[in-house]
Protein backbone atom coordinates (compact mmCIF):
# COMPACT_ATOMS: atom_id res chain seq x y z
CA UNK A 1 0.00 0.00 0.00
CA UNK A 2 1.32 3.46 -1.37
CA UNK A 3 1.56 6.83 0.19
CA UNK A 4 0.97 9.81 -2.04
CA UNK A 5 1.21 13.37 -1.79
CA UNK A 6 -0.22 16.07 -3.86
CA UNK A 7 0.59 19.46 -3.90
CA UNK A 8 -2.36 21.82 -6.23
CA UNK A 9 -1.62 25.07 -7.31
CA UNK A 10 -4.19 27.41 -9.20
CA UNK A 11 -2.23 26.48 -12.70
CA UNK A 12 -0.15 23.22 -11.87
CA UNK A 13 -1.01 19.62 -9.54
CA UNK A 14 2.36 17.72 -8.65
CA UNK A 15 2.03 14.56 -7.43
CA UNK A 16 4.37 11.97 -5.79
CA UNK A 17 4.96 8.45 -4.35
CA UNK A 18 6.05 9.29 -0.86
CA UNK A 19 8.15 6.93 1.32
CA UNK A 20 6.77 6.78 4.83
CA UNK A 21 10.65 5.51 6.35
CA UNK A 22 12.85 7.91 4.30
CA UNK A 23 10.91 10.72 2.99
CA UNK A 24 12.52 10.10 -0.63
CA UNK A 25 9.79 10.80 -3.14
CA UNK A 26 9.17 9.22 -6.99
CA UNK A 27 7.04 8.61 -9.68
CA UNK A 28 6.50 12.77 -9.79
CA UNK A 29 4.37 13.91 -12.37
CA UNK A 30 3.14 17.06 -13.21
CA UNK A 31 -0.33 18.05 -14.46
CA UNK A 32 -2.24 21.53 -15.73
CA UNK A 33 -4.97 22.09 -13.69
CA UNK A 34 -6.54 22.73 -16.78
CA UNK A 35 -6.17 19.66 -18.21
CA UNK A 36 -8.83 18.53 -15.58
CA UNK A 37 -12.71 19.91 -14.69
CA UNK A 38 -12.36 17.98 -11.10
CA UNK A 39 -9.06 16.98 -8.23
CA UNK A 40 -10.59 13.83 -8.42
CA UNK A 41 -10.35 13.17 -12.22
CA UNK A 42 -6.44 14.11 -11.86
CA UNK A 43 -5.97 11.47 -8.71
CA UNK A 44 -7.76 8.80 -10.24
CA UNK A 45 -5.49 9.03 -13.69
CA UNK A 46 -1.98 9.25 -11.41
CA UNK A 47 -3.08 6.19 -9.39
CA UNK A 48 -3.65 4.47 -12.37
CA UNK A 49 -0.52 4.79 -13.12
CA UNK A 50 0.85 3.16 -10.37
CA UNK A 51 1.20 -0.38 -9.73
CA UNK A 52 0.14 -1.00 -5.91
CA UNK A 53 -3.19 0.63 -4.52
CA UNK A 54 -2.95 3.90 -2.54
CA UNK A 55 -3.72 3.86 1.65
CA UNK A 56 -2.84 7.57 2.30
CA UNK A 57 -2.91 10.87 0.39
CA UNK A 58 -1.98 14.05 2.15
CA UNK A 59 -3.15 17.14 -0.66
CA UNK A 60 -1.79 20.31 -0.16
CA UNK A 61 -3.88 23.20 -1.78
CA UNK A 62 -4.39 26.54 -1.98
CA UNK A 63 -7.45 27.42 -0.40
CA UNK A 64 -8.69 27.68 2.71
CA UNK A 65 -9.37 23.72 4.06
CA UNK A 66 -11.36 23.57 7.40
CA UNK A 67 -14.42 22.32 6.11
CA UNK A 68 -15.57 19.32 4.54
CA UNK A 69 -16.29 21.07 1.40
CA UNK A 70 -12.78 22.31 -0.29
CA UNK A 71 -13.48 25.16 -2.85
CA UNK A 72 -10.41 26.72 -4.72
CA UNK A 73 -9.90 30.48 -4.66
CA UNK A 74 -8.11 30.78 -7.62
CA UNK A 75 -9.78 28.08 -9.66
CA UNK A 76 -12.82 26.16 -9.77
CA UNK A 77 -12.46 22.67 -8.46
CA UNK A 78 -14.49 21.95 -5.31
CA UNK A 79 -14.23 19.01 -3.33
CA UNK A 80 -15.84 17.18 -0.25
CA UNK A 81 -13.06 15.20 1.86
CA UNK A 82 -15.68 12.61 3.14
CA UNK A 83 -16.43 11.72 -0.80
CA UNK A 84 -12.60 12.31 -2.06
CA UNK A 85 -11.49 9.50 0.56
CA UNK A 86 -14.72 7.03 0.09
CA UNK A 87 -14.19 7.42 -4.07
CA UNK A 88 -10.15 6.97 -3.61
CA UNK A 89 -10.81 4.11 -1.34
CA UNK A 90 -7.91 5.49 0.97
CA UNK A 91 -7.17 4.64 4.87
CA UNK A 92 -5.81 8.23 6.03
CA UNK A 93 -6.80 11.35 3.82
CA UNK A 94 -5.22 14.94 4.99
CA UNK A 95 -5.37 18.51 3.27
CA UNK A 96 -4.18 20.80 3.95
CA UNK A 97 -3.31 24.92 3.22
CA UNK A 98 -0.81 24.76 0.09
CA UNK A 99 1.79 26.93 2.31
CA UNK A 100 1.01 24.55 5.28
CA UNK A 101 2.81 22.19 2.86
CA UNK A 102 5.33 24.83 1.48
CA UNK A 103 5.85 26.15 5.21
CA UNK A 104 7.01 22.51 6.78
CA UNK A 105 9.21 21.78 3.73
CA UNK A 106 11.78 24.84 5.12
CA UNK A 107 13.78 22.93 8.35
CA UNK A 108 14.57 20.33 5.62
CA UNK A 109 15.50 22.49 2.74
CA UNK A 110 19.30 21.88 1.90
CA UNK A 111 21.71 25.09 1.12
CA UNK A 112 21.42 24.00 -1.86
CA UNK A 113 17.74 24.61 -1.87
CA UNK A 114 17.69 28.31 -0.64
CA UNK A 115 19.52 31.10 -1.19
CA UNK A 116 20.43 33.79 1.33
CA UNK A 117 19.46 37.36 0.53
CA UNK A 118 21.00 40.10 2.39
CA UNK A 119 22.22 39.70 6.17
CA UNK A 120 20.67 38.04 9.35
CA UNK A 121 21.10 34.81 11.79
CA UNK A 122 18.61 32.46 11.79
CA UNK A 123 17.45 31.35 15.72
CA UNK A 124 16.73 27.79 15.19
CA UNK A 125 14.17 27.60 17.66
CA UNK A 126 12.45 30.70 16.51
CA UNK A 127 9.63 31.63 14.42
CA UNK A 128 9.71 30.95 10.27
CA UNK A 129 7.73 33.12 8.46
CA UNK A 130 7.30 31.75 4.37
CA UNK A 131 5.00 33.67 2.10
CA UNK A 132 5.18 33.12 -1.95
CA UNK A 133 3.63 34.89 -5.21
CA UNK A 134 2.44 32.97 -7.68
CA UNK A 135 -1.33 32.28 -8.89
CA UNK A 136 -1.89 34.06 -5.68
CA UNK A 137 0.05 34.91 -2.61
CA UNK A 138 0.43 32.24 0.17
CA UNK A 139 1.30 32.70 3.42
CA UNK A 140 2.42 30.37 6.89
CA UNK A 141 4.30 30.85 9.77
CA UNK A 142 6.09 27.30 11.63
CA UNK A 143 6.82 26.70 14.97
CA UNK A 144 8.98 23.67 16.94
CA UNK A 145 6.97 22.22 19.48
CA UNK A 146 9.57 19.88 20.70
CA UNK A 147 8.49 16.69 19.21
CA UNK A 148 7.29 18.05 15.74
CA UNK A 149 6.90 21.24 13.39
CA UNK A 150 3.62 23.07 13.69
CA UNK A 151 2.74 25.21 10.82
CA UNK A 152 0.01 28.13 11.69
CA UNK A 153 -2.45 28.54 8.92
CA UNK A 154 -3.81 31.70 7.97
CA UNK A 155 -4.83 33.81 4.61
CA UNK A 156 -2.11 36.59 5.08
CA UNK A 157 -2.07 37.13 1.11
CA UNK A 158 -5.41 39.11 1.25
CA UNK A 159 -4.39 41.89 4.17
CA UNK A 160 -4.70 45.44 3.15
CA UNK A 161 -1.96 46.18 1.16
CA UNK A 162 0.26 49.13 2.67
CA UNK A 163 2.63 51.02 0.52
CA UNK A 164 5.93 52.53 1.42
CA UNK A 165 6.81 55.04 -1.06
CA UNK A 166 4.80 57.97 -2.82
CA UNK A 167 4.72 55.64 -6.00
CA UNK A 168 3.30 52.88 -4.71
CA UNK A 169 1.08 55.30 -3.05
CA UNK A 170 -0.03 56.59 -6.51
CA UNK A 171 -0.41 53.15 -7.78
CA UNK A 172 -2.85 51.94 -4.72
CA UNK A 173 -5.09 54.67 -4.97
CA UNK A 174 -5.24 53.38 -8.92
CA UNK A 175 -6.16 50.47 -7.76
CA UNK A 176 -8.71 51.24 -5.15
CA UNK A 177 -10.51 52.46 -8.02
CA UNK A 178 -10.07 49.06 -9.99
CA UNK A 179 -10.74 47.14 -6.83
CA UNK A 180 -12.13 48.66 -4.25
CA UNK A 181 -10.29 46.76 -1.38
CA UNK A 182 -6.33 45.65 -2.61
CA UNK A 183 -5.09 43.49 -0.70
CA UNK A 184 -1.49 42.26 -0.91
CA UNK A 185 -1.69 39.72 -3.47
CA UNK A 186 -3.48 42.20 -5.87
CA UNK A 187 0.13 43.08 -6.18
CA UNK A 188 2.37 40.47 -5.09
CA UNK A 189 1.70 37.57 -7.61
CA UNK A 190 1.20 36.94 -11.23
CA UNK A 191 -1.43 39.05 -12.19
CA UNK A 192 0.27 41.52 -9.27
CA UNK A 193 2.92 42.38 -11.73
CA UNK A 194 0.70 43.25 -14.26
CA UNK A 195 -1.78 45.47 -12.04
CA UNK A 196 1.50 47.39 -11.32
CA UNK A 197 2.45 47.60 -14.42
CA UNK A 198 -0.83 48.63 -16.09
CA UNK A 199 -0.81 51.22 -13.22
CA UNK A 200 1.96 52.87 -13.89
CA UNK A 201 1.31 52.90 -17.52
CA UNK A 202 -1.84 55.19 -16.40
CA UNK A 203 0.47 57.02 -14.35
CA UNK A 204 2.93 58.08 -16.90
CA UNK A 205 0.52 58.06 -19.39
CA UNK A 206 1.71 55.50 -21.53
CA UNK A 207 0.42 53.03 -23.71
CA UNK A 208 -0.12 49.39 -22.37
CA UNK A 209 1.86 46.90 -24.21
CA UNK A 210 1.68 43.64 -22.04
CA UNK A 211 -0.91 41.67 -20.38
CA UNK A 212 0.83 38.54 -19.08
CA UNK A 213 3.20 38.50 -16.13
CA UNK A 214 5.56 36.63 -18.27
CA UNK A 215 5.88 38.96 -21.01
CA UNK A 216 6.32 41.88 -18.07
CA UNK A 217 9.02 39.88 -16.89
CA UNK A 218 10.62 39.10 -20.15
CA UNK A 219 10.71 42.53 -21.54
CA UNK A 220 11.73 43.86 -17.40
CA UNK A 221 14.90 41.90 -17.68
CA UNK A 222 15.92 42.81 -21.24
CA UNK A 223 15.61 46.12 -21.07
CA UNK A 224 12.88 46.36 -23.68
CA UNK A 225 10.56 48.54 -21.43
CA UNK A 226 11.51 50.95 -18.68
CA UNK A 227 7.89 50.81 -17.30
CA UNK A 228 7.80 46.96 -16.96
CA UNK A 229 11.90 47.17 -14.98
CA UNK A 230 10.50 49.83 -12.75
CA UNK A 231 7.71 47.41 -11.96
CA UNK A 232 9.42 44.60 -11.23
CA UNK A 233 11.38 46.77 -9.18
CA UNK A 234 8.46 48.13 -7.41
CA UNK A 235 7.07 44.49 -7.41
CA UNK A 236 11.11 43.68 -5.22
CA UNK A 237 10.35 46.78 -3.41
CA UNK A 238 6.10 45.94 -2.12
CA UNK A 239 7.68 42.40 -1.44
CA UNK A 240 9.74 43.43 0.75
CA UNK A 241 8.00 45.50 2.62
CA UNK A 242 5.36 42.81 3.00
CA UNK A 243 7.91 40.14 4.15
CA UNK A 244 8.97 42.67 7.27
CA UNK A 245 5.73 43.27 8.03
CA UNK A 246 5.54 39.22 8.32
CA UNK A 247 8.81 39.39 10.57
CA UNK A 248 7.41 42.03 12.98
CA UNK A 249 4.01 40.04 13.55
CA UNK A 250 5.75 37.03 15.36
CA UNK A 251 8.93 37.87 15.81
CA UNK A 252 10.40 35.79 12.92
CA UNK A 253 13.81 35.32 14.05
CA UNK A 254 14.28 31.75 12.44
CA UNK A 255 14.04 34.31 9.04
CA UNK A 256 11.82 34.70 6.15
CA UNK A 257 11.91 32.21 3.43
CA UNK A 258 9.99 33.16 -0.04
CA UNK A 259 8.50 30.37 -2.08
CA UNK A 260 6.24 30.71 -5.37
CA UNK A 261 6.99 29.93 -8.65
CA UNK A 262 7.79 33.53 -9.78
CA UNK A 263 10.69 34.87 -8.04
CA UNK A 264 12.76 32.17 -9.18
CA UNK A 265 12.12 33.21 -12.95
CA UNK A 266 14.30 36.43 -12.15
CA UNK A 267 16.86 35.18 -9.47
CA UNK A 268 19.87 37.90 -10.56
CA UNK A 269 17.86 40.81 -10.81
CA UNK A 270 15.96 39.68 -7.50
CA UNK A 271 18.96 39.67 -5.78
CA UNK A 272 20.17 43.08 -7.15
CA UNK A 273 16.86 44.78 -6.13
CA UNK A 274 15.77 47.26 -3.17
CA UNK A 275 14.02 44.11 -1.57
CA UNK A 276 15.98 43.77 1.72
CA UNK A 277 15.96 47.47 1.76
CA UNK A 278 12.34 47.88 2.24
CA UNK A 279 12.39 44.56 4.30
CA UNK A 280 14.28 46.43 6.59
CA UNK A 281 13.07 49.93 6.42
CA UNK A 282 10.65 50.14 9.72
CA UNK A 283 11.42 53.23 11.50
CA UNK A 284 12.62 52.21 14.81
CA UNK A 285 12.49 48.65 13.97
CA UNK A 286 15.16 48.79 11.21
CA UNK A 287 17.92 47.51 13.49
CA UNK A 288 15.71 44.73 14.31
CA UNK A 289 15.14 44.06 11.25
CA UNK A 290 18.54 43.66 10.16
CA UNK A 291 19.32 40.68 12.18
CA UNK A 292 16.52 38.35 10.81
CA UNK A 293 17.66 36.27 7.81
CA UNK A 294 15.44 36.08 4.42
CA UNK A 295 16.09 33.55 1.66
CA UNK A 296 14.55 32.87 -1.47
CA UNK A 297 13.53 29.02 -1.37
CA UNK A 298 14.96 27.47 -4.93
CA UNK A 299 13.95 23.67 -4.01
CA UNK A 300 12.01 22.34 -6.71
CA UNK A 301 8.99 21.04 -5.34
CA UNK A 302 8.62 22.47 -1.89
CA UNK A 303 5.07 21.79 -1.96
CA UNK A 304 5.45 18.12 -2.53
CA UNK A 305 8.42 18.27 -0.10
CA UNK A 306 6.85 19.36 3.23
CA UNK A 307 3.35 17.40 2.25
CA UNK A 308 5.76 14.14 3.01
CA UNK A 309 6.65 16.02 6.13
CA UNK A 310 3.22 16.29 7.21
CA UNK A 311 2.18 13.23 6.26
CA UNK A 312 4.70 10.71 8.00
CA UNK A 313 4.61 12.92 10.82
CA UNK A 314 1.16 12.23 11.16
CA UNK A 315 1.41 8.60 10.61
CA UNK A 316 3.98 8.86 13.26
CA UNK A 317 7.65 8.33 10.97
CA UNK A 318 9.08 11.67 11.78
CA UNK A 319 9.99 11.99 15.49
CA UNK A 320 11.80 13.83 17.74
Amino acid sequence: MLSVVADVGGTNIRLAVCSNETGETSHIRTFSCAEFLTLDAALVQYFATLSEPVSALCIGIACPVENDLVSMTNLSWQFSKKALKEKLKLQQLYVINDYTAISLAVPFLSDLDKIKIGGGVVQKQGVTAVFGPGTGLGVSHIVYSGQKWISLDGEGGHVSFAPNSREQADILLLLQEQFGHVSAERLLSGQGLVNIYHAMCRLEGKQVKYHEPKLVTEAALSDDCELANRSLHLFCQIMGGFAGNLALNLACTGGVYIAGGIVPRFTEFFKDSEFREFFEHKGRFSTYLESIATYLITHDNPGLLGATVYLRQELGFIKE
